[in-house]
């Protein structure tokens, strides 16, 4: 079974999340007194983020819903009334407390100032617990209200708490006592957060669901400041910093944002925010060629751009409006001021510094917007075509769109079958494509390849139609089985990608003009395809939840994973490192770590009746391999182990060092080239005592075997004639006809060492005739099995060299050499023939595609 059915995918692995910042819960502050700075909690589904200090705690069953800093120690709630106490630096647990959910279902939590170890727990049946986490005991009850408590929030003054209603009550109660000082009600429903300035001002800031917020004076008890629509859902959290006139609020609409009291009025202004998409994205796509941004269209409005590097170069480009002066004055918040969600786009950095660089349609509109990523807001034109007289009645709407990569034109394509060409500089119509119309049904797609010569467009007509960009003439059309739901280019290789309404995929070559490829396998619609910088894989996302990659050479699946949540949009990284995807109800960006670039992957054809396994969202932390992964993934890999000779019709070369065989035939050059000047002069070893004849008259005894007369000066030729391991091997190969063994042998040789085997075989060295005929009936199989090719050329050059006067005196030897010569003009004329046919091959492509 491959990896893939227990990894789900071995190209992909899940890396992090882009554009989630906040959910429905609340976010806390904490102030770290060594680096003298605040930081924000929030969290996100089963994990929370901590600004500028990260941390993750594994423990919870279910999604948490409450937090609380406290001390060293962290405090978290989840739907299960669960209450876990944990330690930050070692993100252990220290202590869990479990509540019946019946008698008291925890839904507010905080630490009263001065309370050492205790925490006040709120519930949703309206009474108040207070615990000490240290010896783990319930310390008083409170009656409460009658309405559930929603917010428990410390005051200024000790012993008093702030507490918000589910009714919209907001009272002021001193736990100490158990008696409620003041109390406020809320027109906007239930309380959703509280907060006190602590700078001076007696006033207490309260959330609501509808996202405004109630700025209330403490001394003369009223409300003195309404902040309407400070979020788009409802606000989940406030804090007042201490002793400083900021707060910090945060909503399900996925916002941070903080906001500074600095004006007449008592009403705030937004300081900074951090956010991302309220609504799920609708479209991805990456931005320039560093890949290290992702522009992001959501169904909220917004177009955005997240930096997949750090969060502090997102940018938001803002909402699509019809009047950009009016909305300015108004500040946007009339709905007939605003433009419909972006439903696609198209991106180029070319000219992204002199002009707009980005084009978009919106939902229902027959007009496209152009917006300016360097100024970060909406561009300066808005391109429409005056033969409909902005007749909106007509149900007219723009449904493709795409730039030139010089970034000077724009190609919109449009449901009535219409595509019309304009400048992007100034924003005027220059041209349509055909005479009336270029499809009979709305347009699904259109391209324009990297040179601006050609622009493909795709209609619901069935029709792939390729015109020329610049005289807009019909060049080519193709006939589809059925109509295309989507298509995307890739400009490096020509390769047009084609989603068809019955879920199976096209490729179109645009050099030759044919459909190459044809995919099949997905059991929803296409929503999104995106290529590999190389063009060698085709990654889909279908509404069947699967996200797979197709091999272009090879025509096969390679990939297949599904998600939980089925893919809407897909983009590739320009370098090849991260794909990103967006997801049905998801208002995150999810980055995918291509693992072919950092390790060694194994990619085979997946059978038709695969059936991919979940792997669930990346988070928004990187993800942690776990132990053992690599291990597994490795030992599922069948490693490919290349054989010996690929095809006996092939000539195979040896996978030796060149400096194995190459100077075998210059060995002389090379040893007189090394040759010192002079020999080294070695002292002469003196004994340590000097023997000596005994006699009266002291003499030194001569040295050990200085006697002349012993010492022979006769060379002792047996002991030199004695036969080498290769003499005997090559004797027994002969007599057998088998020289494996032989030309094992000299392949562990040396350059030095086979030059003095083959001086070796000749018989004024102890050799034989037969021998050097057995060596010539080894070249010959070597060239025979066509193998190692180079060895047996090197080989046969100094085995010539050393014995050529021999052969031709010996008729049995130049009959042998006679039957080498043949074998060796036979191999050379197949490989030339080899030869001229590739490079007349490689001719005639040179000059087809000039």
């Amino acid at each position: 079974m491959p990896a893939c059915s227990k990894k789900g995918s071995v190209i992909f692995s899940g890396f992090r999340a882009l554009g989630l910042y906040s959910n429905h819960l609340s976010h806390v502050v904490r102030y770290h007194k060594k680096h003298r700075e605040f930081y924000v909690v929030t969290a996100v589904g089963n994990c929370f983020h901590t600004y500028n200090v990260i941390h993750t705690y594994t423990g919870h069953g279910a999604d948490v819903h409450l937090l609380l800093p406290f001390g060293d120690h962290i405090i978290s709630v989840d739907r299960d009334n669960v209450v876990i106490v944990w330690d930050v630096e070692s993100e252990e647990e220290y202590l869990q407390i479990t509540f019946d959910k019946v008698s008291f279902e925890v839904s507010a939590v905080m630490h009263p100032s001065t309370y050492l170890n205790k925490i006040l727990f709120g519930s949703c049946q309206g009474g108040l617990q207070l615990w000490n986490v240290k010896s783990n005991k319930l310390l008083y009850t409170f009656p409460g209200w009658a309405s559930g408590v929603t917010v428990l929030q410390q005051t200024p003054a000790v012993d008093v708490v702030g507490v918000g209603l589910s009714s919209g009550q907001i009272v002021i109660h001193n736990i100490k006592f158990d008696e409620s000082m003041m109390k406020f009600q809320q027109d906007w429903g239930p309380v959703t957060s509280l907060s006190f300035r602590t700078d001076g001002h007696p006033v207490m800031a309260a959330g609501s669901p509808v996202g405004h917020i109630g700025l209330w004076d403490l001394e003369e008890k009223k409300l003195v400041c309404q902040m309407r629509e400070a979020h788009n859902t409802a606000i989940a959290g406030l804090t007042f910093l201490h002793s400083e006139p900021l707060l910090i609020t945060n909503g399900a609409d996925n916002a941070i944002r903080v906001w500074i009291f600095d004006t007449a009025g008592g009403g705030g202004r937004l300081l900074r925010s951090r956010l991302g998409h309220s609504a799920p994205p609708s479209q991805v796509r990456h931005h320039g060629l560093n890949g290290q941004h992702i522009l992001s269209a959501g169904q909220d409005g917004t177009l955005q751009s997240f930096s997949t590097v750090h969060e502090k170069f997102n940018r938001s480009l803002g909402h699509g409006s019809i009047n950009k002066k009016k909305s300015k004055k108004k500040s946007l918040r009339y709905e007939q001021l605003k433009l419909p969600a972006i439903t696609t786009f198209a991106s180029e950095s070319a000219r992204q510094d002199d002009w707009d660089s980005i084009v978009a349609c919106h939902r229902g509109f027959l007009m496209t917007t152009t917006w300016n990523y360097q100024k970060g807001s909406m561009g300066a034109h808005k391109l429409e075509p005056e033969r409909f007289n902005k007749n909106r009645a007509l149900n007219v709407h723009a449904t493709a769109v795409d730039i030139t990569s010089c970034g000077n034109f724009v190609v919109v394509g449009i449901s009535s079958g219409h595509i019309d060409v304009y400048n992007m500089q100034s924003g005027m119509h220059r041209g349509q494509y055909g005479e009336d119309r270029a499809h009979e049904g709305a347009v699904r797609g259109v391209s324009v390849d990297g040179l601006n010569q050609l622009t493909i467009s795709a209609g619901a007509d069935n029709l792939v139609k390729m015109w020329k960009f610049k005289s807009r003439q019909l060049v080519h059309s193709v006939d589809l089985a059925s109509p295309p739901a989507t298509t995307h280019l890739h400009r490096d290789s020509g390769m047009l990608a084609i989603a068809l309404d019955d879920f199976t995929l096209n490729v179109l070559d645009t050099e030759t003009r044919r459909i190459v490829r044809r995919f099949s396998g997905h059991r929803g619609q296409v929503n999104d395809m995106t290529f590999s910088p190389d063009g060698r894989w085709l990654i889909t996302a279908s509404m069947d939840c699967t996200i797979r990659t197709w091999d272009l050479p090879s025509g096969c699946l390679v990939d297949c994973f599904l998600v939980d949540s089925a893919a809407v949009s897909l983009t590739m990284s320009p370098t090849g490192n991260f794909l990103a995807s967006s997801h049905v109800d998801n208002l995150g960006i999810y980055l995918w770590s291509n693992n072919t670039l950092c390790c060694m992957v194994s990619l085979r054809p997946l059978p038709a009746d695969y059936e991919p396994t979940v792997i669930m969202l990346p988070g928004t932390c990187p993800s942690q391999v776990e132990e053992g992964e690599d291990e597994d993934l490795n030992s599922e890999m069948i490693e490919y182990e290349s054989p010996e000779q690929l095809d006996e019709e092939l000539v195979t070369l040896s996978l030796l060092p060149d400096s194995r065989w190459k100077n075998l035939l210059h060995l002389d050059i090379i040893k007189k080239r090394n040759k010192p000047k002079e020999p080294p002069k070695v002292p002469k070893a003196a004994p340590f005592f000097m023997p000596t004849i005994p006699g009266l008259i002291p003499q030194f005894a001569p040295p050990e075997g200085s006697n002349q007369e012993e010492q022979s000066k006769v060379v002792n030729f047996g002991v030199l004639a004695q036969k080498s391991n290769f003499y005997r091997e090559l004797e027994s190969a002969t007599l057998s006809n088998k020289f494996d063994g032989p030309v094992g042998m000299l392949k562990e040789m040396g350059p030095s060492a086979i030059d003095a085997e083959l001086r070796g075989l000749a018989p004024d060295m102890g050799g034989d005739v037969f021998v050097l005929k057995g060596f010539l009936k080894m070249v010959a199989s070597m060239l025979d099995s066509k193998r190692d090719f180079d060895l047996a050329q090197a080989y046969l050059a100094l085995f010539l060299k050393l014995h050529l006067r021999l052969i031709s005196q010996e008729p049995e030897l130049m009959g042998e050499a006679s039957r080498v010569s043949q074998e060796l003009e036979k191999t050379w004329t197949s490989m030339q023939t080899l030869f001229n046919q590739s490079l007349c091959l490689l001719s005639y492509s040179k000059s087809a595609l000039l």
